[in-house]
């Protein structure tokens, strides 16, 4: 049990800070919460995202832990476990996307940034996530930015990647990949959709560090 929840009394904490910290900068201002897409308000649209970013950080959390302490996903469903992980990991991503985007169309223009500002960082910003995504399709792979790892233990004895995007940072997927939400929230001009993207940024850490990064020493030494 200790092996499964270490860490997860800062990951808790800092969920709960977060969500605090979001819940009053709401508050603060009317801009955060103005609009309305389908009829739903863009605060609702806003705390739906932060709902499914916790979950899917929660279910990888979960499974990894899981799956590392008692090999419980492999041997459950031997078959079908990592193909099952998979589908729901990449679901919980898609969605999780999915309602950033939600919230930027319905909080839309309600911060003006300078075209001068605005277009540099969305084209900057594009060529970081495309050359990320060219890196783990050609050199890293999903299954493994996935936490193949976890699973298998021909994983673990691949090398660590130095090429593409990763020849710069070991974290390019968490340095870079999230820079694909704040793209959603410039492009939109949206308040709600920068404080989305500073949520998820931040949590992406707190999943480093409260479950990947003890997982590492784990599995690697």
């Amino acid at each position: 049990m200790n092996d499964i929840t270490e860490k997860q009394g800062w990951h808790f904490l800092a969920v709960m800070a977060l969500t605090g910290l979001c819940f009053i900068i709401l508050q603060s201002d009317a801009g955060f919460s103005a609009g309305r897409l389908w009829g739903v308000e863009s605060s609702t649209w806003f705390w739906l995202a932060v709902f499914v970013a916790i979950f899917h950080q929660l279910f990888v959390w979960a499974a990894w832990r899981l799956q590392l302490s008692t090999k419980w996903v492999t041997n459950t469903f031997p078959q079908s476990g990592f193909a099952a992980y998979l589908v729901i990991f990449f679901i919980l991503i898609f969605t999780r996307l999915l309602f950033m985007i939600f919230t930027a169309i319905s909080n839309r223009g309600t911060i003006t940034i300078q075209d001068g500002i605005k277009w540099p960082l969305v084209v900057l910003f594009t060529i970081l996530v495309i050359w990320l995504f060219y890196s783990v399709i050609r050199y890293f792979g999903f299954k493994r930015a996935a936490g193949a790892d976890h699973f298998f233990a021909e994983y673990r004895k691949l090398p660590l990647v130095k090429e593409g995007i990763f020849k710069y940072t070991d974290n390019g997927m968490y340095i870079f990949g999230f820079l694909i939400f704040w793209l959603i929230a410039i492009f939109f001009e949206s308040k709600a959709a920068l404080l989305l993207a500073g949520f998820n940024h931040i949590y992406i850490w707190v999943h480093y560090y409260c479950t990947e990064l003890p997982d590492m020493k784990r599995i690697y030494g």
